[in-house]
């Protein structure tokens, strides 16, 4: 083979993929040209190695093909606006959607961890089933309030968010099951009744709601919500509903749920910095809570003002989309 004859029939179709290679946007047509000439040069490059593997050769038409592959490989430039479509549409058109699972499970919960605290604390005795005495005084003097400082805030911030989020996507994947977000919301309510009851007894009631508020109302709200939208899950398959299959019901509130439990990340990334440096710090005990409550406050109208108008819109363009042309 005359290999100078070969790359000189040739040449222009390199030259001309390389200068699409560089260009920073193709048309189609463009998009499709470049493809076929990379095709063509790849095969070209196998013919020259096989018959005359010229080095300098070699070497130039490979380094055409990388660019020609990058560019035909290159995906779009990095966009903000699907995260900022999901923070303002998705994500709380799903907690609005979802409200009166979590909004349920939330007064449930509640309602049952202060009856626990207020049964442990009227009943001394059922604490020392328990926890010893050595024990009981231990989480009174120290225990409680020292685990908020045991740490130094970022790393106590990093490890509570990431047992939050784990139990909240817990609760959510285990909601198939039903059963076992019983068992986590159990553990939770339990572990919260019993310490707010020993604290109550000790005469710390104070220190346990002070110490609680600022990080707890968003945090055990998320809790809340994860167990809300797993047992929602859950219900799909139960009572699918007469339009769907309940492989159809499942697989929609399933999808729901994967929403709901990425959007609850940074949102129990907001509680952990809450717990780790609002919960310990100096600042009188009205402010924290005062702090705490506010942030809250923020979610809620969050989820379910801006939520309602986020699902409003989903709505009009669902109508939209199957709304009949007028003549």
């Amino acid at each position: 083979m005359d290999l100078d004859a070969y790359v000189l029939e040739r040449a222009g179709e390199w030259e001309r993929m390389e200068h699409l290679a560089r260009r920073r946007r193709l048309s189609a047509a463009e998009a499709d040209e470049l493809v076929v000439l990379y095709q063509r040069a790849t095969t070209h490059l196998s013919v020259i190695r096989s018959r005359t593997p010229d080095p300098v050769v070699v070497a130039d038409l490979s380094r055409q093909l990388l660019a020609g592959r990058a560019a035909i490989n290159r995906g779009g430039r990095f966009s903000w606006r699907p995260a900022l479509h999901f923070l303002t549409d998705r994500f709380p058109a799903e907690l609005y959607r979802t409200r009166w699972w979590w909004l349920t499970m939330s007064a449930l919960l509640t309602a049952l961890s202060g009856a626990l605290i207020w049964y442990v604390s009227a009943n001394p005795g059922v604490a020392g089933m328990f926890l010893s005495d050595a024990e009981i005084r231990q989480l009174v003097q120290q225990d409680f309030v020292g685990y908020y400082s045991e740490y130094q805030a970022q790393n106590f911030a990093g490890q509570v968010w990431t047992n939050n989020a784990l139990l909240t996507a817990q609760c959510i994947a285990a909601g198939v099951l039903v059963v076992p977000v019983f068992y986590l919301l159990g553990v939770n309510v339990f572990s919260v009744g019993m310490t707010g009851g020993v604290m109550v007894t000790a005469g710390a009631g104070d220190t346990f709601f002070t110490y609680i508020a600022p990080h707890g109302l968003l945090e055990l709200t998320c809790l809340f919500i994860g167990a809300g939208v797993g047992l929602r899950i859950g219900w799909a398959w139960i009572a699918p509903g007469p339009a769907r299959t309940r492989r159809q019901a499942l697989a929609g509130r399933a999808r729901s749920g994967m929403l709901i439990a990425v959007g609850l990340v940074p949102t129990l990334l907001v509680a952990g910095i809450l717990e780790a440096y609002v919960t310990p710090s100096p600042l009188p005990a009205a402010l924290r809570i005062a702090i705490g409550a506010i942030v809250w406050a923020a979610f809620l109208a969050y989820a379910l003002i801006l939520g309602r108008a986020a699902e409003a819109r989903r709505q009009a363009d669902d109508e939209a989309a199957y709304e009949l042309p007028t003549a």
